[in-house]
């Protein structure tokens, strides 16, 4: 049955919203990066991802009664102020953490830098940084970490500690106030402390890095391994720094198309709780086979290449690194480059989806790629 009562705004990159919302009432798409207050006049429900600032200045005098964001992060919105105008909100946490947590190990994979052997440092273990953790630790890798909110954690190490790891991983949320700030947290004095050789991925927000501090430290020679998916100042990033990092992609490391889809059927729930509204029934979802990966060109060589090869198999992030950069150099403006990126993105799938039959795999290999999400059979030893 159609509640035709209900006017939803949503972001026209969010995923299945038919499906899940549909049900509901009238549905009208639009960017996100451009949502203004007069098209949210008739509007009950409003749906968006990280690039839409809500806030008074977007939902002051609109008739708005409930915000989801199909995304892990609530930086971009003002829920302070939403919950003191009495507007129900939610956002999809850990949605796609383990889309980040796959693109992590295919930067590496692209790097050639194996994990084994490797300690690891984590900024922010929250949802992706805790689940990063959780399959580093299945693999028997060390790994030290630095989140303020969880000083009791086992692992806790200072933040200096951690940036002198071998991998260092910025998952931390964006926030700008409070007893633990972490805008530009890492500055030049922090970046300083990464070791020459080591490898730097940034997947949580970009303005937890100084930009600036970065480009300065890369030009003047500091040569440790840097993947940036997020920065400062998005769509308009500093092509200055895409120049000099070794893999930059346009804010995708949780684009996989499982991460946005449990975004989406995560925020119908929280809808449906927050205004007593039904449940959505059982989703029609594409339930697609599992692909078969081949016996990789590499598979009988050292036992990190065999893996990386079907890890890249599945997802080479140097695809969308070549993108961005071809963007970077073409006609139009950054930020409509970026933004078109992002919307234009190819679909992902996580590695769950894949399974290796008959390779030569060593039980060391099967456990982790098996570790990792990947279906591998018992024959593969």
């Amino acid at each position: 049955m159609k509640h035709s009562e209900l006017t939803i705004v949503a972001d026209e990159n969010i995923p299945a919203l038919e499906t899940y919302f549909g049900d509901l009432g009238r549905l009208l798409r639009l960017p996100g990066r451009t949502l203004s207050r007069e098209q949210l006049m008739d509007a009950d429900i409003l749906l968006v991802r990280s690039v839409t600032r809500v806030n008074e200045e977007l939902l002051s005098g609109t008739p708005v009664r409930f915000v989801g964001s199909c995304t892990i992060g609530t930086d971009h919105l003002d829920t302070a102020w939403l919950e003191g105008q009495g507007i129900r909100w939610s956002a999809a946490p850990g949605c796609n953490a383990n889309s980040v947590i796959e693109y992590v190990f295919c930067a590496l994979a692209a790097l050639g830098i194996d994990w084994n052997g490797r300690e690891f440092g984590i900024v922010g273990c929250g949802n992706v940084g805790g689940l990063l953790r959780e399959r580093l630790q299945a693999m028997n890798i060390p790994c030290a970490v630095y989140d303020p909110w969880r000083p009791d954690d086992p692992d806790s190490a200072s933040l200096e500690r951690v940036l002198e790891q071998d991998v260092v991983c910025l998952h931390a949320p964006l926030v700008k106030g409070g007893p633990h700030p972490s805008f530009h947290m890492i500055g030049a004095g922090q970046l300083a402390r990464i070791k020459d050789g080591a490898t730097l991925i940034s997947a949580g927000r970009g303005a937890v890095v100084d930009n600036r501090a970065l480009l300065e430290l890369l030009r003047a020679g500091k040569r440790f391994n840097t993947v940036l998916d997020v920065w400062e100042n998005e769509p308009d990033i500093d092509t200055a720094l895409l120049d000099l990092v070794d893999i930059g992609t346009p804010h995708i490391a949780g684009y996989s198309a499982d991460g946005k889809l449990a975004g989406t059927r995560m925020i119908r729930g929280a809808l449906a709780r927050a205004l007593k509204l039904p449940q959505q029934p059982a989703a029609d979802e594409r339930h697609l086979p599992v692909r078969q990966l081949g016996v990789g060109a590499e598979s009988s060589f050292a036992e990190f290449s065999a893996m990386a090869d079907y890890l890249l198999q599945i997802y080479d992030p140097r695809a969308d690194d070549r993108r961005l950069r071809a963007a970077a150099g073409g006609d139009q403006p950054m930020g409509g480059a970026f933004d078109r990126l992002r919307r234009e993105y190819p679909e992902r799938l996580e590695f769950s989806h894949y399974r290796i039959d008959g390779a030569p795999l060593t039980e060391h290999q099967r456990r982790q790629l098996a570790i990792l999400g990947l279906k591998c059979e018992e024959k593969c030893n």
